[in-house]
């Protein structure tokens, strides 16, 4: 079956846990993708050749990879470098998510992508505006996601739920549509689904249990 049509009305999973805690190991990567499958998942967002070498093995869903970077004259993050994507290719990603902004990076974004595309490999651009799902489509993506509406200086406006906007504006541009960012509860999701997403990916509320359990310590000291 086409990955797309694997992915479309269902939930993707984002196992990435906290940077550096105690979860952030391959092999506890690739336990949280086969609990999230056994779930419900049909498909899974991994961070690192690594820890998608890790997953691939053990499931048969579409695995999204990325490869996360911190540069010191950047704030792109997302599969910054064409060498990034070659290696999740190598590494068993069925589909690379890479940074579709127009924010200054070392290398081009139109040269990631068409490295993600010449690898065999389907593309899915982390979008912030109407305009980076524009020019990704047109150049060959095939999803389009809202994954980083809010997170520039252009789209930031601490709103903390999804960005249904953008999801309602993608579906007019005929491409797949992944919501993702700030998909934190059910509701959230559904309402995504609703403003015409294809799929939703969810991450923090399901994969990063430090974080899930400082809403709930907070709240418990009323603090929420």
């Amino acid at each position: 079956m086409d990955k797309l049509q694997r992915l479309r009305g269902g939930l993707v999973a984002s196992c990435q846990p906290v940077d550096d805690g105690p979860m952030d190991r391959p092999e506890i990567v690739a336990a949280m993708a086969q609990a999230a499958v056994a779930g419900g998942a049909v498909g899974l967002r991994i961070e690192g050749v690594d820890n998608l070498r890790a997953v691939r093995p053990t499931v048969d869903v579409p695995i999204i990879g990325i490869v996360k970077t911190d540069l010191p004259d950047s704030p792109v993050r997302i599969t910054v470098t064409v060498e990034d994507a070659l290696a999740l290719a190598g590494a068993g990603a069925d589909i690379i998510a890479y940074d579709a902004t127009p924010r200054p990076r070392p290398g081009a974004r139109e040269d990631v992508l068409a490295a993600i595309l010449a690898s065999g490999c389907l593309a899915m651009a982390d979008c912030s505006t109407i305009a980076d799902g524009e020019t990704a489509l047109a150049a060959g993506a095939a999803i389009l996601g809202t994954t980083l509406s809010g997170y520039t200086a252009e789209t930031a406006t601490g709103d903390d739920g999804p960005d249904l906007g953008l999801i309602r504006a993608f579906r007019g541009l005929g491409g797949f549509v992944m919501a993702e960012g700030r998909v934190n509860t059910p509701d959230l999701a559904a309402a995504a689904m609703a403003a015409g997403a294809d799929a939703v990916t969810v991450g923090s509320a399901l994969t990063r249990l430090e974080i899930v359990t400082g809403w709930f310590a907070e709240a418990v000291r009323g603090k929420r």
